[in-house]
């Protein structure tokens, strides 16, 4: 099969398409189809080896994580989906090798739920890893409840995006830090926006003056810094990118694959209540302008690289 695959760590130029052996179907995976598989930072992170010291690499390595595609193949002891089914997919295992970026993987079932409807292939190969994220983040670690105040940082990410409405879903206020290009953007999907950057504690104090009740930062750094300065009394601080967050009391959180957390995200996607906006799209062969393109982190929404089947 043809696909996106690099041979030792390094910037873009490492990626090469061609031919690699085709994937077995184990007896708890699926072989799917790949229709669409987008781009995370993570992606790009992990290829230039940012990732080395928790993730073994078997190379050649093939990038990424998010999967949208037709299950072709179910492993012998798979009774959840059958051939034709269209899924959605988180597939991350414990190590870098078999990834998305290629016309075909062979998925663990545990990584798998089925694709919304509504949803184009592009528009749901996007909605994986963001959507686990802001899901687990939101409900998991920070318990954000009904009438609650909720900053998010990056709301016009591909993260932060799906936050904001997952937050406004469970009946928050949400405010979201986004540059000023993507106000409006921010506030179609029922956030306040703000601008980031200096005097960010300032605009936001003017909104919630006595603090938010959560706060959910994409970015580190000085952000989380500055997040855990903006809670009231009792307010919950989460990043999943800066791990010194628990230095403010705080939580680190690093995104899991959940059948049933999906497989949710897929029926609120179905039910309108989460949409995913992608931004650009590459085929298969150009995934080196895709990481790219992500690694200057100024996306709207998401990247997404397709696969052309003419069959």
């Amino acid at each position: 099969m043809k696909a996106i695959s690099y041979s030792r760590y390094g910037g873009p130029d490492v990626l090469e398409y061609g031919d690699v052996r085709d994937p077995k179907v184990g007896p708890d995976t699926v072989l799917v189809k790949v229709r669409a598989a987008s781009v995370n930072p993570v992606d790009w992170k992990c290829r230039e080896g940012y990732l080395d010291g928790i993730l073994d690499a078997a190379f050649p390595v093939i990038p990424g994580w998010d999967v949208s595609g037709v299950v072709v193949q179910p492993g012998a002891a798979v009774t959840e989906f059958e051939v034709g089914d269209e899924v959605i997919g988180y597939v991350r295992e414990d190590f870098l090798s078999r990834g998305t970026f290629a016309e075909y993987v062979a998925a663990p079932v545990r990584t798998l739920a089925r694709k919304p409807l509504n949803l184009s292939f592009e528009e749901a190969a996007g909605l994986p890893l963001v959507g686990l994220t802001a899901y687990q983040v939101l409900v998991e670690v920070l318990d954000v409840r009904a009438g609650e105040t909720v900053l998010v940082h990056a709301a016009a990410g591909g993260v932060g995006s799906v936050a904001v409405q997952l937050a406004r879903h469970l009946g928050a206020r949400v405010i979201g830090t986004a540059g000023e290009s993507n106000h409006d953007f921010v506030r179609s999907l029922g956030g306040e926006p703000v601008t980031y950057g200096e005097g960010l504690a300032e605009r936001v104090r003017a909104l919630a003056p006595e603090g938010v009740d959560a706060a959910f930062d994409t970015i580190g750094g000085d952000t989380t810094k500055v997040s855990a300065e903006l809670l009231a009394p009792e307010g919950r601080l989460a990043s999943i990118a800066d791990p010194d967050v628990v230095g403010f009391g705080g939580r680190y959180y690093f995104v899991r694959p959940a059948a049933d957390d999906l497989q949710h995200l897929s029926d609120l996607a179905g039910q309108g209540v989460v949409s995913v906006h992608v931004a650009e799209t590459f085929p298969l062969d150009r995934a080196a302008e895709a990481h790219r393109l992500s690694a200057e982190g100024r996306t709207r929404g998401k990247i997404v690289v397709t696969v052309d089947w003419t069959d």
